[in-house]
Protein backbone atom coordinates (compact mmCIF):
# COMPACT_ATOMS: atom_id res chain seq x y z
CA UNK A 1 0.00 0.00 0.00
CA UNK A 2 0.78 3.57 -0.33
CA UNK A 3 2.11 4.81 3.33
CA UNK A 4 2.55 8.32 2.14
CA UNK A 5 -1.03 9.21 0.75
CA UNK A 6 -2.46 6.97 4.03
CA UNK A 7 -0.67 8.84 6.57
CA UNK A 8 -1.74 12.24 4.85
CA UNK A 9 -5.39 10.93 4.83
CA UNK A 10 -5.68 10.35 8.30
CA UNK A 11 -3.63 13.59 9.09
CA UNK A 12 -5.92 15.39 7.33
CA UNK A 13 -9.47 13.60 8.39
CA UNK A 14 -8.01 14.07 12.03
CA UNK A 15 -7.14 18.20 11.34
CA UNK A 16 -11.33 17.50 10.37
CA UNK A 17 -12.75 16.12 12.81
CA UNK A 18 -11.24 18.85 15.42
CA UNK A 19 -12.65 21.38 13.38
CA UNK A 20 -16.34 19.83 12.85
CA UNK A 21 -16.18 18.61 16.79
CA UNK A 22 -16.47 15.17 15.09
CA UNK A 23 -15.17 12.45 17.04
CA UNK A 24 -12.64 10.23 14.59
CA UNK A 25 -11.89 7.11 15.24
CA UNK A 26 -8.64 7.11 12.81
CA UNK A 27 -7.17 3.77 13.71
CA UNK A 28 -10.28 2.40 12.47
CA UNK A 29 -10.86 4.41 9.40
CA UNK A 30 -6.48 3.75 8.87
CA UNK A 31 -7.26 0.03 8.61
CA UNK A 32 -9.98 0.96 6.21
CA UNK A 33 -7.99 2.68 3.91
CA UNK A 34 -5.17 0.47 4.67
CA UNK A 35 -7.35 -2.82 3.14
CA UNK A 36 -8.62 -0.43 0.15
CA UNK A 37 -4.79 0.21 -0.77
CA UNK A 38 -3.42 -3.21 -0.54
CA UNK A 39 -6.51 -5.18 -1.94
CA UNK A 40 -9.05 -2.74 -3.83
CA UNK A 41 -6.39 -0.38 -6.08
CA UNK A 42 -7.58 2.58 -4.42
CA UNK A 43 -4.23 5.03 -3.99
CA UNK A 44 -6.25 8.09 -2.80
CA UNK A 45 -9.41 8.91 -0.55
CA UNK A 46 -11.17 10.02 -4.40
CA UNK A 47 -10.96 6.06 -5.11
CA UNK A 48 -13.61 5.07 -2.79
CA UNK A 49 -16.90 4.12 -4.25
CA UNK A 50 -20.26 2.30 -2.96
CA UNK A 51 -18.98 -1.26 -4.12
CA UNK A 52 -15.52 -0.33 -2.13
CA UNK A 53 -17.09 -0.53 1.28
CA UNK A 54 -19.21 -4.12 0.39
CA UNK A 55 -15.51 -5.29 -0.70
CA UNK A 56 -13.95 -4.00 2.42
CA UNK A 57 -16.75 -4.62 5.32
CA UNK A 58 -18.58 -7.94 3.79
CA UNK A 59 -14.98 -9.40 2.50
CA UNK A 60 -12.20 -8.36 3.06
CA UNK A 61 -12.64 -7.81 6.77
CA UNK A 62 -14.26 -11.45 7.22
CA UNK A 63 -10.97 -12.68 6.09
CA UNK A 64 -8.36 -10.28 7.41
CA UNK A 65 -9.36 -9.22 10.49
CA UNK A 66 -9.91 -10.64 13.56
CA UNK A 67 -12.64 -9.15 15.53
CA UNK A 68 -16.04 -10.81 17.26
CA UNK A 69 -19.27 -9.73 15.65
CA UNK A 70 -20.49 -7.25 17.79
CA UNK A 71 -17.43 -4.87 17.08
CA UNK A 72 -19.05 -4.75 12.63
CA UNK A 73 -21.47 -1.24 14.58
CA UNK A 74 -17.90 0.13 15.16
CA UNK A 75 -16.38 -0.36 12.21
CA UNK A 76 -19.80 0.43 10.40
CA UNK A 77 -19.69 4.20 12.60
CA UNK A 78 -15.70 4.57 10.94
CA UNK A 79 -16.81 4.15 7.22
CA UNK A 80 -19.92 6.98 8.05
CA UNK A 81 -17.33 9.35 9.10
CA UNK A 82 -15.07 8.66 6.23
CA UNK A 83 -17.95 9.21 4.59
CA UNK A 84 -18.78 12.35 6.03
CA UNK A 85 -15.98 13.47 5.45
CA UNK A 86 -15.44 12.68 1.74
CA UNK A 87 -18.03 14.58 1.14
CA UNK A 88 -17.47 17.45 3.32
CA UNK A 89 -13.93 17.40 1.57
CA UNK A 90 -15.19 17.37 -2.07
CA UNK A 91 -13.70 14.35 -2.65
CA UNK A 92 -17.08 12.40 -3.66
CA UNK A 93 -20.16 13.94 -4.78
CA UNK A 94 -23.67 14.21 -3.17
CA UNK A 95 -24.81 11.17 -5.00
CA UNK A 96 -21.98 9.29 -4.32
CA UNK A 97 -22.26 10.04 -0.67
CA UNK A 98 -25.51 9.02 -0.75
CA UNK A 99 -25.33 5.78 -2.20
CA UNK A 100 -22.19 4.99 0.21
CA UNK A 101 -24.40 5.81 3.02
CA UNK A 102 -27.30 3.23 1.94
CA UNK A 103 -24.40 0.62 1.13
CA UNK A 104 -23.11 1.03 4.60
CA UNK A 105 -26.55 0.37 6.21
CA UNK A 106 -27.51 -2.79 4.09
CA UNK A 107 -23.82 -3.95 5.24
CA UNK A 108 -24.39 -2.60 9.48
CA UNK A 109 -27.00 -5.70 9.28
CA UNK A 110 -25.06 -8.28 7.33
CA UNK A 111 -21.59 -7.91 9.05
CA UNK A 112 -21.60 -9.38 12.09
CA UNK A 113 -22.68 -12.86 10.30
CA UNK A 114 -19.82 -12.34 7.98
CA UNK A 115 -17.62 -12.23 10.88
CA UNK A 116 -19.09 -15.04 12.56
CA UNK A 117 -19.22 -17.11 9.75
CA UNK A 118 -15.76 -19.60 9.99
CA UNK A 119 -15.72 -19.94 6.36
CA UNK A 120 -14.67 -16.87 6.19
CA UNK A 121 -11.43 -17.36 8.48
CA UNK A 122 -9.49 -17.33 5.73
CA UNK A 123 -5.31 -18.10 6.03
CA UNK A 124 -4.79 -14.38 5.31
CA UNK A 125 -6.84 -13.44 8.18
CA UNK A 126 -5.40 -16.18 9.82
CA UNK A 127 -7.34 -18.22 11.74
CA UNK A 128 -5.89 -17.50 15.28
CA UNK A 129 -3.89 -14.08 14.28
CA UNK A 130 -1.04 -15.10 12.76
CA UNK A 131 -0.85 -13.57 8.48
CA UNK A 132 -1.96 -11.02 6.87
CA UNK A 133 -0.76 -7.47 6.36
CA UNK A 134 -0.97 -7.38 10.33
CA UNK A 135 1.08 -9.97 11.05
CA UNK A 136 3.91 -8.21 9.39
CA UNK A 137 3.39 -5.59 11.53
CA UNK A 138 3.09 -7.31 14.88
CA UNK A 139 6.71 -9.59 14.10
CA UNK A 140 8.53 -6.52 12.57
CA UNK A 141 7.73 -3.40 14.14
CA UNK A 142 5.46 -1.40 16.56
CA UNK A 143 1.87 -1.56 14.92
CA UNK A 144 0.57 1.44 13.46
CA UNK A 145 -1.72 3.61 16.02
CA UNK A 146 0.06 1.59 18.95
CA UNK A 147 1.43 3.57 21.25
CA UNK A 148 5.13 2.24 21.43
CA UNK A 149 6.58 1.29 24.83
CA UNK A 150 9.59 3.31 25.49
CA UNK A 151 10.65 2.31 29.00
CA UNK A 152 13.35 3.75 30.59
CA UNK A 153 16.08 6.20 28.53
CA UNK A 154 18.93 3.96 27.31
CA UNK A 155 21.30 3.22 28.84
CA UNK A 156 24.74 5.17 28.03
CA UNK A 157 26.80 2.16 28.22
CA UNK A 158 27.00 1.18 24.62
CA UNK A 159 26.98 -2.68 25.64
CA UNK A 160 23.53 -2.29 26.85
CA UNK A 161 21.40 -1.82 23.83
CA UNK A 162 22.67 -2.89 20.33
CA UNK A 163 20.80 0.00 17.98
CA UNK A 164 18.69 -1.93 15.19
CA UNK A 165 20.02 -1.07 11.39
CA UNK A 166 18.72 1.50 10.09
CA UNK A 167 17.81 2.78 6.31
CA UNK A 168 19.75 5.85 4.73
CA UNK A 169 18.70 7.74 2.46
CA UNK A 170 21.03 8.41 -0.64
CA UNK A 171 23.64 11.19 -0.44
CA UNK A 172 21.79 13.15 -3.10
CA UNK A 173 18.76 13.05 -1.32
CA UNK A 174 20.32 14.24 2.01
CA UNK A 175 21.94 16.97 0.50
CA UNK A 176 18.38 18.30 -1.03
CA UNK A 177 16.94 17.77 2.21
CA UNK A 178 20.05 19.53 3.89
CA UNK A 179 19.40 22.89 1.94
CA UNK A 180 16.14 22.71 3.06
CA UNK A 181 16.98 22.92 6.69
CA UNK A 182 16.80 26.68 8.76
CA UNK A 183 19.33 26.36 10.87
CA UNK A 184 21.69 25.55 8.37
CA UNK A 185 20.45 28.73 6.50
CA UNK A 186 20.89 30.92 9.44
CA UNK A 187 24.45 29.06 10.41
CA UNK A 188 25.92 30.20 6.96
CA UNK A 189 24.79 33.85 7.99
CA UNK A 190 26.90 33.48 10.95
CA UNK A 191 23.78 33.98 12.88
CA UNK A 192 23.82 30.74 14.79
CA UNK A 193 26.46 31.31 18.13
CA UNK A 194 26.22 28.07 20.07
CA UNK A 195 27.94 26.65 16.41
CA UNK A 196 30.44 29.08 15.78
CA UNK A 197 33.31 27.44 13.42
CA UNK A 198 30.65 25.59 12.13
CA UNK A 199 29.84 27.37 9.50
CA UNK A 200 33.03 27.50 6.42
CA UNK A 201 31.50 26.23 3.30
CA UNK A 202 32.86 22.42 2.81
CA UNK A 203 31.34 19.01 2.81
CA UNK A 204 27.86 19.53 3.73
CA UNK A 205 27.05 16.43 4.87
CA UNK A 206 30.25 16.61 6.55
CA UNK A 207 29.40 19.54 7.86
CA UNK A 208 26.23 17.99 8.78
CA UNK A 209 27.54 15.30 10.98
CA UNK A 210 29.68 17.77 12.70
CA UNK A 211 26.82 20.32 13.32
CA UNK A 212 24.35 17.02 15.05
CA UNK A 213 27.55 15.40 17.15
CA UNK A 214 27.69 19.78 18.92
CA UNK A 215 24.03 19.48 19.01
CA UNK A 216 23.73 16.02 21.04
CA UNK A 217 26.94 16.23 22.90
CA UNK A 218 27.96 20.19 23.17
CA UNK A 219 27.11 22.85 25.61
CA UNK A 220 23.92 24.45 23.52
CA UNK A 221 22.90 25.95 27.21
CA UNK A 222 19.83 25.40 26.12
CA UNK A 223 19.85 27.13 22.76
CA UNK A 224 18.07 24.03 20.83
CA UNK A 225 15.10 23.33 23.00
CA UNK A 226 14.60 26.14 25.13
CA UNK A 227 16.01 24.51 28.09
CA UNK A 228 19.57 24.20 29.27
CA UNK A 229 18.17 20.98 31.46
CA UNK A 230 16.52 19.55 28.11
CA UNK A 231 19.49 20.13 26.16
CA UNK A 232 22.04 17.94 28.26
CA UNK A 233 19.13 14.83 27.67
CA UNK A 234 19.40 15.77 23.77
CA UNK A 235 21.23 12.46 23.05
CA UNK A 236 18.97 10.14 25.08
CA UNK A 237 15.98 12.11 22.88
CA UNK A 238 17.74 11.46 20.06
CA UNK A 239 18.83 7.98 21.16
CA UNK A 240 15.13 6.77 21.83
CA UNK A 241 13.74 8.19 18.36
CA UNK A 242 16.60 6.25 16.90
CA UNK A 243 15.89 2.93 18.08
CA UNK A 244 11.92 3.24 17.85
CA UNK A 245 12.30 3.58 14.38
CA UNK A 246 8.66 5.03 13.84
CA UNK A 247 6.00 7.78 14.66
CA UNK A 248 6.08 8.74 18.21
CA UNK A 249 2.91 10.12 19.74
CA UNK A 250 3.52 13.81 21.38
CA UNK A 251 2.16 12.33 24.46
CA UNK A 252 4.36 9.94 24.69
CA UNK A 253 7.22 11.79 23.74
CA UNK A 254 5.64 14.11 26.75
CA UNK A 255 5.95 10.99 29.05
CA UNK A 256 9.02 10.36 28.17
CA UNK A 257 10.62 14.14 28.77
CA UNK A 258 9.11 13.93 32.06
CA UNK A 259 11.19 10.82 32.98
CA UNK A 260 14.54 13.07 31.85
CA UNK A 261 13.98 16.81 33.44
CA UNK A 262 12.53 18.13 36.33
CA UNK A 263 10.38 20.89 34.94
CA UNK A 264 7.34 20.64 32.86
CA UNK A 265 7.55 20.33 28.82
CA UNK A 266 6.22 22.08 26.25
CA UNK A 267 6.27 19.16 23.98
CA UNK A 268 4.83 21.31 20.98
CA UNK A 269 6.91 23.80 21.52
CA UNK A 270 10.24 21.63 21.66
CA UNK A 271 9.13 19.48 18.55
CA UNK A 272 9.06 22.90 16.51
CA UNK A 273 12.21 24.11 17.44
CA UNK A 274 13.97 21.07 16.78
CA UNK A 275 12.26 20.38 13.79
CA UNK A 276 13.32 23.72 13.12
CA UNK A 277 17.35 22.65 13.49
CA UNK A 278 16.29 20.02 10.74
CA UNK A 279 16.38 16.69 13.41
CA UNK A 280 12.65 15.80 13.57
CA UNK A 281 9.97 15.93 11.29
CA UNK A 282 6.23 16.42 12.90
CA UNK A 283 3.49 15.25 11.10
CA UNK A 284 -0.16 15.48 13.42
CA UNK A 285 0.73 14.93 16.69
CA UNK A 286 3.13 12.31 15.66
CA UNK A 287 7.30 12.96 15.37
CA UNK A 288 10.21 10.72 14.64
CA UNK A 289 14.22 11.90 13.33
CA UNK A 290 14.59 13.06 9.67
CA UNK A 291 16.41 11.05 7.35
CA UNK A 292 19.44 13.67 7.36
CA UNK A 293 19.55 13.10 11.60
CA UNK A 294 19.57 9.65 11.13
CA UNK A 295 22.53 9.58 9.01
CA UNK A 296 23.95 12.21 11.03
CA UNK A 297 23.22 9.94 14.56
CA UNK A 298 24.83 7.12 12.80
CA UNK A 299 27.67 9.12 12.00
CA UNK A 300 28.06 9.82 14.98
CA UNK A 301 27.65 6.94 16.91
CA UNK A 302 30.09 5.50 14.80
CA UNK A 303 32.23 8.04 15.32
CA UNK A 304 32.57 7.03 18.85
CA UNK A 305 33.35 3.44 18.09
CA UNK A 306 29.28 1.85 18.95
CA UNK A 307 27.66 -0.65 16.54
CA UNK A 308 25.65 1.13 14.55
CA UNK A 309 24.34 -1.15 11.87
CA UNK A 310 22.55 -0.43 8.29
CA UNK A 311 19.78 -2.18 7.09
CA UNK A 312 19.99 -3.57 3.46
CA UNK A 313 17.46 -2.29 0.61
CA UNK A 314 15.43 -5.85 0.80
CA UNK A 315 14.21 -4.70 -2.41
CA UNK A 316 17.22 -6.33 -4.28
CA UNK A 317 17.04 -8.97 -2.46
CA UNK A 318 15.91 -12.50 -3.83
CA UNK A 319 13.10 -14.32 -2.21
CA UNK A 320 15.11 -16.35 0.73
CA UNK A 321 16.59 -12.53 1.13
CA UNK A 322 13.61 -10.56 1.56
CA UNK A 323 12.04 -13.01 3.99
CA UNK A 324 15.24 -13.60 6.17
CA UNK A 325 15.64 -10.02 6.17
CA UNK A 326 11.57 -9.25 7.45
CA UNK A 327 12.41 -11.68 9.89
CA UNK A 328 15.56 -9.58 11.15
CA UNK A 329 13.31 -6.95 11.78
CA UNK A 330 12.41 -3.96 9.77
CA UNK A 331 9.95 -0.87 10.39
CA UNK A 332 6.33 -1.26 9.33
CA UNK A 333 6.67 1.39 6.93
CA UNK A 334 10.44 0.12 5.10
CA UNK A 335 8.67 -3.42 5.10
CA UNK A 336 5.80 -1.86 3.10
CA UNK A 337 8.16 -0.20 0.67
CA UNK A 338 10.27 -2.88 0.25
CA UNK A 339 8.10 -5.46 -0.25
CA UNK A 340 5.79 -3.20 -3.34
CA UNK A 341 9.39 -2.37 -4.93
CA UNK A 342 10.21 -6.16 -4.81
CA UNK A 343 7.12 -7.33 -6.09
CA UNK A 344 6.55 -4.05 -8.87
CA UNK A 345 10.55 -5.89 -10.33
CA UNK A 346 8.63 -9.35 -10.83
CA UNK A 347 5.32 -10.32 -12.77
CA UNK A 348 2.53 -12.11 -10.13
CA UNK A 349 3.63 -15.38 -11.28
CA UNK A 350 7.24 -14.97 -10.77
CA UNK A 351 7.12 -13.49 -7.47
CA UNK A 352 4.70 -16.03 -6.61
CA UNK A 353 7.11 -19.08 -7.49
CA UNK A 354 9.70 -17.20 -6.13
CA UNK A 355 8.53 -17.02 -2.83
CA UNK A 356 6.71 -20.47 -2.80
CA UNK A 357 9.93 -21.62 -3.52
CA UNK A 358 11.55 -19.97 -0.48
CA UNK A 359 8.74 -21.13 1.78
CA UNK A 360 9.18 -25.02 0.80
CA UNK A 361 10.56 -26.41 3.28
CA UNK A 362 11.11 -23.14 5.61
CA UNK A 363 9.88 -22.80 8.80
CA UNK A 364 6.48 -21.82 10.09
CA UNK A 365 7.85 -18.05 10.41
CA UNK A 366 9.60 -17.74 7.27
CA UNK A 367 6.50 -19.68 5.41
CA UNK A 368 3.94 -17.39 6.60
CA UNK A 369 5.90 -14.11 5.63
CA UNK A 370 6.26 -15.66 2.17
CA UNK A 371 2.24 -16.41 1.91
CA UNK A 372 1.26 -12.78 3.41
CA UNK A 373 2.87 -11.29 0.69
CA UNK A 374 1.60 -13.81 -1.92
CA UNK A 375 -1.84 -13.25 -0.81
CA UNK A 376 -1.49 -9.52 -2.20
CA UNK A 377 -1.07 -11.21 -5.51
CA UNK A 378 -4.11 -10.99 -8.01
CA UNK A 379 -5.34 -14.14 -10.21
CA UNK A 380 -2.31 -13.79 -12.72
CA UNK A 381 -0.36 -15.70 -10.21
CA UNK A 382 -2.66 -18.83 -10.50
CA UNK A 383 -0.28 -21.20 -12.33
CA UNK A 384 2.20 -20.64 -9.80
CA UNK A 385 -0.45 -21.24 -6.63
CA UNK A 386 -1.58 -24.54 -8.74
CA UNK A 387 2.63 -25.59 -8.97
CA UNK A 388 2.89 -25.78 -5.55
CA UNK A 389 -0.96 -28.40 -4.54
CA UNK A 390 1.27 -31.33 -4.61
CA UNK A 391 3.94 -29.47 -1.70
CA UNK A 392 2.03 -30.73 1.52
CA UNK A 393 3.53 -27.83 3.49
CA UNK A 394 2.16 -25.34 1.17
CA UNK A 395 -1.07 -27.15 -0.34
CA UNK A 396 -3.56 -25.59 2.26
CA UNK A 397 -2.16 -22.05 1.69
CA UNK A 398 -2.59 -22.71 -1.53
CA UNK A 399 -6.16 -24.15 -1.55
CA UNK A 400 -7.15 -21.74 0.53
CA UNK A 401 -5.39 -18.67 -2.06
CA UNK A 402 -7.69 -20.22 -5.23
CA UNK A 403 -10.67 -20.50 -3.29
CA UNK A 404 -10.97 -16.40 -1.75
CA UNK A 405 -10.07 -15.35 -5.57
CA UNK A 406 -13.05 -17.60 -6.89
CA UNK A 407 -11.00 -19.97 -8.94
CA UNK A 408 -11.10 -23.71 -9.00
CA UNK A 409 -9.43 -25.67 -6.47
CA UNK A 410 -9.24 -28.48 -4.36
CA UNK A 411 -11.29 -28.96 -1.50
CA UNK A 412 -9.07 -29.04 2.41
CA UNK A 413 -9.48 -32.63 3.65
CA UNK A 414 -10.00 -32.94 7.83
CA UNK A 415 -5.95 -33.67 7.95
CA UNK A 416 -5.03 -30.50 5.81
CA UNK A 417 -7.01 -28.01 7.82
CA UNK A 418 -5.80 -29.26 11.33
CA UNK A 419 -2.05 -29.04 10.08
CA UNK A 420 -2.51 -25.62 8.54
CA UNK A 421 -4.56 -24.67 12.16
CA UNK A 422 -1.02 -25.64 13.59
CA UNK A 423 0.54 -23.94 11.16
CA UNK A 424 -1.07 -20.65 11.41
CA UNK A 425 -0.48 -20.93 15.31
CA UNK A 426 3.67 -21.66 14.82
CA UNK A 427 3.47 -18.41 12.50
CA UNK A 428 1.65 -16.84 15.83
CA UNK A 429 4.29 -17.90 18.33
CA UNK A 430 6.79 -15.03 18.43
CA UNK A 431 4.20 -12.72 18.81
CA UNK A 432 2.04 -14.49 21.55
CA UNK A 433 5.37 -14.86 23.65
CA UNK A 434 5.54 -11.00 23.23
CA UNK A 435 1.95 -10.04 23.77
CA UNK A 436 0.22 -13.17 25.70
CA UNK A 437 -2.51 -11.13 26.57
CA UNK A 438 -3.04 -9.78 22.93
CA UNK A 439 -2.79 -12.87 21.89
CA UNK A 440 -5.43 -14.48 24.34
CA UNK A 441 -7.70 -12.42 23.36
CA UNK A 442 -7.93 -12.71 19.78
CA UNK A 443 -8.20 -16.76 20.38
CA UNK A 444 -11.29 -15.83 22.52
CA UNK A 445 -12.58 -14.36 19.34
CA UNK A 446 -11.37 -16.56 16.57
CA UNK A 447 -9.83 -19.54 17.96
CA UNK A 448 -9.62 -23.63 17.25
CA UNK A 449 -12.42 -25.21 18.66
CA UNK A 450 -11.85 -27.45 21.75
CA UNK A 451 -12.75 -30.69 19.30
CA UNK A 452 -10.33 -29.51 16.68
CA UNK A 453 -7.55 -28.76 19.48
CA UNK A 454 -8.23 -32.37 20.56
CA UNK A 455 -6.96 -34.08 17.89
CA UNK A 456 -3.95 -31.39 17.16
CA UNK A 457 -1.81 -34.00 18.78
CA UNK A 458 -1.87 -36.50 15.64
CA UNK A 459 -0.76 -33.53 13.10
CA UNK A 460 2.80 -34.32 11.69
CA UNK A 461 4.48 -30.93 11.88
CA UNK A 462 7.79 -29.94 13.78
CA UNK A 463 5.87 -26.93 16.22
CA UNK A 464 2.81 -29.26 16.98
CA UNK A 465 4.04 -29.42 21.02
CA UNK A 466 4.99 -26.19 21.30
CA UNK A 467 1.92 -24.93 19.42
CA UNK A 468 -0.51 -27.28 22.01
CA UNK A 469 1.74 -26.25 24.70
CA UNK A 470 0.36 -22.58 24.25
CA UNK A 471 -2.85 -23.30 23.83
CA UNK A 472 -2.97 -24.50 27.44
CA UNK A 473 -1.14 -21.30 28.59
CA UNK A 474 -3.00 -18.78 27.05
CA UNK A 475 -7.13 -20.39 26.08
CA UNK A 476 -9.04 -18.09 28.19
CA UNK A 477 -11.31 -20.91 28.19
CA UNK A 478 -10.38 -23.27 31.16
CA UNK A 479 -12.14 -26.52 30.01
CA UNK A 480 -10.23 -25.61 26.02
CA UNK A 481 -7.03 -24.70 28.05
CA UNK A 482 -7.47 -28.28 29.37
CA UNK A 483 -7.97 -29.99 26.01
CA UNK A 484 -4.85 -28.39 24.49
CA UNK A 485 -2.75 -29.63 27.80
CA UNK A 486 -3.93 -33.57 27.17
CA UNK A 487 -3.24 -32.98 23.67
CA UNK A 488 0.59 -31.26 23.82
CA UNK A 489 1.44 -34.52 26.42
CA UNK A 490 -0.42 -37.01 23.53
CA UNK A 491 2.22 -34.93 21.04
CA UNK A 492 4.97 -35.57 23.32
CA UNK A 493 4.87 -39.07 23.71
CA UNK A 494 4.01 -39.72 20.28
CA UNK A 495 7.18 -38.25 19.36
CA UNK A 496 8.88 -40.55 22.12
CA UNK A 497 7.55 -43.47 20.33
Amino acid sequence: MSIEWVNSAIDDLRAWGRAQGVEVDADEVRLLCDYASDYLNVNKLADFTPATFDELLLSIYPRKVIAPPESAQETVAAGRTLVRYLQESGEVGDETAAAMRERLDDIETRMPQALADPANFGMAKSLFSSIGPEALEQSIAIPSGEVPDLGEAPCDCPGCMPRPAVRLAAPEALEEELRGVPLLAELDRGAVPYLEGLSAPGDPLGRWAAVVAHLVEGDTKGEVTGSAELDEELHDLFDMFYRVQAPVPAEVIGEYLDELVDHEVDVPAVLDRLAWCGLVRVTGDEAELTPAAVWALREHYLALGLDAPQAPDLAEADARGLIEGLLDGVPAELAEDDIDRWLAARSPGEAAAELLGAASGAPAVARGIAVTIVDRLGAEAEPALRGVLDDAELRPHAIHWLTARGLPAPQLTHDELLWVSVDMLALALPAAEEAPDMFAENMAASGPTAQMIEEMWQVDHPDVVEVLELLGRSLPDTATAKAARKAAFKARSRAIR
